[in-house]
């Protein structure tokens, strides 16, 4: 009888543990529902809140993007995924130009994005990838994970170390939230279906796992943080400054691991022939004595009447990149380059205050040339754009040849950019001009280029700056 008491109780305790146990698991999913439903209630009617840590860059074009509306199908009106899709890819595009992106990953014109442009280092050639969206040949296989790996880490696809000709150096610093944007606007490409070649890097170069001990020495990952001492301007300069716009790969000289020289920030470098100048504000080497509104219109339009006109790398960035920013973004740049310590690079000059007008014209007249001289080879080859004083034609109009006087390039005290400026002329079109001078250097010997360059360099700016024969021979191989 008491072992049948027993079992009864225990057959009770038993079912009342089990009927707590279902009551627990009821409440725990009733709560959990709750909470969903709370989750999806704020995400519905709350306002996004906008982390630190997400970009400086550009909030209000990014809040007009997500305004937009797509066309509507069959009389529907865009759906809200829709739209925030538009509005993502709309916001990708112009980070993508803040990037210039399409300037390294474009070898052939016909091919925007499909990679090919080789680019020379000292341990070999590397060529650019395909980043279209063909599942074959570019990234239309890469996840979203695997695309932010690589800009923030460095780091492809199937897990190899990517070299820092790709300047994921200064990508890691652009948020999850900008490089998604970035991702889903070459989802949009047209896929190309094209094979770059293989890089061509020299042993023990070629072995991509030794960009461990580069990262070492070379790489922080980490995204932007705001500086909260600095206004939001400030912050969004920096931001585009140091990440996207990666502005130290060229304005800053590299360390013996080609990684950037950091005590010397922005004081400028060559590659490929060209010399990146001083942005700092510093008074003779730099741009202190540019104007805010002068450095803004140089990079939106690539030219400043009486300071400079980019060419080279400079004009295909103003080209590419530059001139679609907005004037926010413009003066946010600047703002942050007049903060950056001053370098100085070694002129004793401002190297747009050189120069006086030239009256060679009358003095060859009647003269007879013997040898290679430099004014009858400006009269003959230049005088008709730069007029034979030098003065330009066209005053300070869009499209006007430039003065050779109070001109940057003419003033420097390294003569290279005059000189690969004759040799491969200038091609920049930008909203307010299309600007193009041919190239000499199928016309005019070594020679003839280091004559003209010299006579430039000696009327019209720097007179210290002199170019050998040898070194235009250099110059003219140069990989471009």
């Amino acid at each position: 009888m008491t072992n049948k008491t027993s079992r009864v109780q225990l057959a009770g305790s038993v079912a009342q543990v089990a009927r707590r146990s279902r009551v627990r698991m009821a409440t725990l999913a009733a709560a959990f529902s709750l909470f969903a439903l709370y989750l999806a209630w704020h995400e519905a009617y709350d306002p996004p809140t906008r982390h630190d840590d997400e970009s400086p860059i550009a909030q209000a074009l990014a809040d007009d993007a997500g305004q937009s509306t797509l066309p509507a199908q069959s009389g529907q009106p865009a759906t809200g995924a829709a739209v925030a899709d538009a509005g993502l890819v709309k916001r990708g595009e112009y980070l993508a130009r803040a990037g210039d992106c399409v300037a390294c990953h474009t070898a052939d014109k016909s091919r925007p994005f499909a990679g090919g442009l080789p680019i020379v280092t000292p341990f070999g050639t590397i060529y650019t990838p395909n980043i279209t969206p063909d599942p074959d040949t570019g990234i239309g296989q890469w996840t979203d994970s695997d695309f932010m790996r690589a800009m923030q880490q460095g780091i492809g696809k199937g897990g190899e170390r990517l070299y820092p000709a790709f300047p994921y150096a200064e990508y890691t610093k652009v948020t999850d939230r900008d490089v998604q944007a970035i991702r889903a606007y070459l989802n949009t490409l047209a896929p190309i279906h094209y094979t770059p070649p293989r890089n061509q890097m020299r042993f023990p170069f070629n072995q991509r796992w030794l960009m461990v001990f580069w990262n070492m020495f070379n790489f922080n990952e980490g995204r932007f943080v705001p500086d909260p001492k600095q206004s939001a301007e400030w912050n969004r300069g920096a931001y585009l400054v140091q990440g996207l716009a990666h502005c130290e790969e060229c304005h800053t000289p590299r360390n013996i691991l080609q990684g950037l020289k950091t005590s010397d920030r922005f004081s400028g470098a060559s590659q490929a022939g060209w010399h990146a100048f001083n942005v700092t504000p510093e008074k003779n080497s730099g741009v202190a004595n540019w104007s805010n509104d002068e450095l803004v219109s140089y990079l939106s339009t690539g030219a400043v009447p009486g300071r400079a006109n980019a060419a080279g790398p400079m004009g295909q960035v103003v080209e590419d990149s530059t001139q679609y920013l907005t004037s926010e973004d413009l003066t946010s740049i600047v703002t942050y380059l007049r903060s950056v310590p001053p370098v100085i690079g070694g002129e004793t000059h401002p190297r747009d205050q050189w120069g006086t007008p030239a009256n060679d014209v009358t003095a060859l007249r009647g003269t007879e040339i013997t040898g290679v001289n430099g004014a009858q080879l400006f009269i003959a080859n230049c005088a008709s754009c730069h007029n034979w004083t030098g003065q330009g034609v066209g005053a300070s109009a869009p499209g006007a040849y430039p003065s050779l006087i109070h001109n940057t390039t003419a003033g420097a005290n390294d003569p290279n950019n005059l000189a690969m400026v004759i040799l491969h002329g200038v091609s920049r079109t930008t909203k307010q001009a299309d600007v193009l001078m041919p190239a000499f250097g199928g016309e005019l010997t070594d020679g003839q280029v280091a004559a003209i360059t010299n006579y430039v360099t000696k009327q019209f700016g720097n007179p210290q700056a002199v170019v050998t024969i040898d070194q235009v021979a250099n110059l003219r191989a140069q990989q471009q």
